[in-house]
């Protein structure tokens, strides 16, 4: 098993159950999922802070082979 920590939290009870049913998982798993895709959220924004700062080199046919 990955390692975990246990937490508590008050969270808004219609906001769960239309999370839960988007997922159709139960409380653990939704929160995971919904951390998870906050964390890719994470990943694109800093992604798109480099757009224009990172020059490529590449000859697109020779990639293409």
């Amino acid at each position: 098993m990955a390692d975990v920590t246990k937490v508590t939290a008050n969270l808004p009870r219609d906001v769960l159950e239309r999370a839960r049913r988007v997922t159709g998982k139960g409380i653990t798993e939704t929160l995971v999922e919904a951390l998870e895709a906050l964390d890719r959220q994470g990943k694109r924004q800093a992604l798109r802070k480099l757009r224009g700062k990172v020059a490529f080199d590449l000859d697109l046919p020779r990639t293409r082979r």
